[in-house]
């Protein structure tokens, strides 16, 4: 797959993902190697337990890397400040909020703290921003609502309007549909293709609804055992890279229709 390097807007090399203690080196995964193009959506896909959210983990900066190289923007993330990152990196995860007595607002107004002053003072522009990221995720008429009156699906839409309002180049999310039924997953997944459309923003989740990654994204990041693989996903079909993703004794990969089915 030939891409522009102007193109690239993270680009990982040799990477070693896992943790440190004083006596034991883990390595969760290694010799990973990607690069994600500006304006896609990226699903990153594995079984239970693989090293995604590791994974996530080291290309936001929370975790170190054991080895090897993350660039974001072609500036290694090991260089950039933490309010360099704020303003090209937004994060959406699923731990639960602090307060839920916020405003819907209130919330994804903090989404501008990168760019405000030290007392938070909101400027025309920093209203108008948070207001075309509540207009994008169809939530404008919540804007007054506490968020403890949310669903569980309203609530990731705030959150991901949060991240929008921060105005980053990159949106990570992990696991973004986690306690929504089928319905709200298929729509979260949805919104999340219809943003990398409308806005040009890269937006990379995690997610166990790898049938529906398969359909909606334009790049997959796949974690095995023994490898990370990188690729559009239907030529992650055609290499068969699906196949061995789970035993075969109780699930199985439909090459035909792209899609996983109870084993016979």
């Amino acid at each position: 797959m030939l891409q522009s390097k102007d193109n690239i807007i993270l680009k990982v090399e040799d990477l070693a993902i896992g943790y440190n203690t004083k006596k034991v080196e883990t390595v969760v995964a290694s010799n990973i190697n990607f690069e994600l193009e500006k304006g896609q959506l990226i699903g990153l896909v594995g079984a239970n337990g693989i090293g995604k959210s590791t994974l996530l983990r080291t290309l936001i900066k929370v975790q170190p890397a054991l080895s090897g190289k993350i660039l974001l923007n072609s500036k290694d993330l090991k260089s950039t400040s933490t309010i360099a990152l704020a303003k090209q990196l937004s994060i959406v995860l699923t731990e639960p909020l602090l307060s839920k007595n916020l405003s819907v607002f209130e919330l994804v107004v903090l989404g501008r703290h990168p760019y405000t002053n030290w007392i938070g003072n909101l400027s025309e522009d920093d209203l108008t921003i948070v207001n075309n990221a509540l207009e994008l995720v169809n939530i404008s008429e919540l804007k007054d609502k506490k968020c403890y009156e949310l669903s569980d699906g309203q609530l990731q839409k705030v959150m991901i309007a949060r991240a929008l309002a921060q105005d980053t180049d990159v949106i990570v999310l992990d696991e973004p549909t986690t306690h929504l039924d089928m319905y709200h997953k298929a729509y979260i997944l949805k919104l999340l293709q219809k943003l990398t459309k409308e806005t040009g923003k890269t937006i990379l989740f995690s997610s166990h609804e790898i049938d529906l990654a398969i359909q909606l994204c334009d790049t997959m990041i796949v974690m095995q055992k023994d490898k990370v693989v990188c690729d559009q996903p239907c030529r992650l079909i055609t290499l068969g890279v699906f196949n061995s993703l789970f035993p075969k004794d109780l699930i199985v990969f439909d090459n035909t229709s792209g899609s996983f089915r109870v084993s016979k």
